[in-house]
């Protein structure tokens, strides 16, 4: 029986389930093996009768899969029987060419870059579906004026499209990692026992192309059985997809909390519903993709634990990448997929964004007021003029300009002009930003650099 996983059951990923199955794994190492024969008859290595009849028997109505599993426990690896069940099934001759040449990790290797490519493709598939519903989040709200808050505190005024903007940067980053990753991590591995293809013979560069090329894998002259830097760069960029989908999360959880009250998740008939408090629309989305980006972050610590392995052969090490490596990948497609489910549905309360400027009677414009005195008054002066009028407008629950008009001596509000000073008059870039970030995004700009 097989440990019941909630977090990816309530929020996973079908797709990437899929990807890293037991039944597509066990395809991908027949797709291997299917492929060796077939570069191997093109370079004269085995007969080109023998490569049809292995081509042929390299399907899963061939493997015993409950057996395979069996026999692997004893063995410690799966492709010992999984070879013999292929040659079982083929006649004299052909059944002593399966796997020519070839060791067992070479195979689950190049298997594993099999499922990587199409985790990485399908990873980047949600990513900019994520990535297209916060560009029209940004669009929309260019000029939706908010407070930006350092430190869970109000700072300054900034738009929601602009807090947006920044978090499309990000997205847009995080979609050239992967295709950088596309482009270095599915490597071919077919070198043998020690590293050196040996077993090969002579033909053993000419055979490695052929298989990657068959495969559409990256093709590679050097073995990789101990240097797992290419699999840790799998794990350590679907740990930061789905990091950067959390801190999305952690916003929205932030901007609905009840005193804030700016944005909230999609509503529904029970969506986020509590069993005791009927008022409750828990942020469930952003909760599922939160778990799911800590989770992440400790499982992707492991993969370089993996490249610690030794000699020319792990004893322990590439048995970590087994277990983190598909849970990585799940772990960040469920983010990505949630973020955008997220995103897609967003409500956003401008109405409250104006409100809460207003939170602490106009502090929030207080280094607008600093730096339209500056000038005159200098930097420091300024700025201990309105920190003055600031802790007795906080004190005393007033206007931070009414409070200012008190503090200052006869003269020194004469270059401020009138007061107080709308928000909108101190946005600075924000609408740059927002256009920026969008052109990057659209243009796929520095993608395949």
């Amino acid at each position: 029986m097989q440990t019941f996983k909630l977090l990816p059951k309530l929020f996973g990923d079908a797709g990437m389930a899929d990807v890293f199955s037991a039944e597509r794994t066990v395809l991908s190492w027949l797709r291997v093996e299917a492929a060796l024969a077939q570069a191997q008859a093109e370079a004269g290595v085995i007969d080109e009768s023998d490569a049809e009849a292995i081509i042929g028997a390299c399907v899963p109505a061939n493997i015993d899969v409950e057996r395979l599993w069996q026999e692997a426990v004893n063995v410690g690896y799966p492709i010992l029987p999984l070879v013999r069940m292929i040659a079982a099934a083929l006649p004299e001759g052909p059944n002593g060419r399966v796997h020519y040449g070839a060791t067992t990790q070479d195979i689950m290797d190049s298997g594993l870059s099999l499922q990587m490519r199409e985790a990485l493709d399908h990873l980047t598939a949600l990513l900019d579906a994520f990535g297209g519903v916060l560009a029209e989040l940004v669009e929309e709200h260019a000029g939706t004026v908010v407070a930006a808050r350092t430190h869970a505190q109000q700072a300054v005024p900034t738009t929601f499209g602009a807090k947006m903007a920044v978090l499309l940067a990000e997205v847009t980053r995080q979609r050239r990692r992967l295709r950088t990753a596309a482009r270095q991590v599915p490597l071919v591995s077919l070198f043998g026992a020690g590293g050196t293809s040996a077993a090969m013979g002579e033909q053993a560069a000419v055979v490695r192309k052929g298989v990657a090329s068959r495969l559409g894998l990256v093709p590679t002259d050097v073995p990789w059985h101990v240097a797992r830097d290419g699999v840790a760069e799998f794990g350590v960029v679907c740990a930061g997809v789905t990091a950067t989908a959390a801190r999305f999360a952690r916003e929205i959880v932030d901007l609905s909390r009840t005193e804030v009250g700016e944005v909230r998740e999609a509503g529904g008939h029970h969506r986020g519903a509590s069993s005791t408090m009927p008022q409750k629309a828990n942020p469930i989305g952003c909760e599922a993709i939160i778990g799911m980006s800590g989770t992440a972050g400790a499982l992707s610590s492991a993969v370089f634990r993996a490249m610690e392995a030794g000699h020319e052969r792990a004893a322990g090490e590439w048995q970590v990448e087994w277990y983190v490596v598909p849970q990585l990948a799940e772990l960040a497609a469920g983010a990505l997929a949630t973020a955008a489910e997220v995103a897609r549905g967003l409500q956003v309360f401008p109405e409250a964004m104006r409100s809460n400027l207003g939170a602490e009677g106009g502090l929030i414009m207080a280094e607008a007021y600093m730096m339209r005195l500056a000038p005159a008054l200098g930097r420091e002066q300024a700025h201990d003029l309105v920190y003055k009028a600031a802790h007795e407008a906080r004190a005393h629950g007033r206007a931070l300009a009414e409070t200012l008009r008190e503090v200052a001596a006869p003269g020194e509000l004469a270059s401020l002009g009138p007061l107080p000073m709308p928000p909108e008059s101190y946005l600075g870039d924000a609408e740059t930003i927002c256009v920026t970030a969008l052109a990057a995004w659209r243009t796929k700009e520095n993608d395949d650099e």
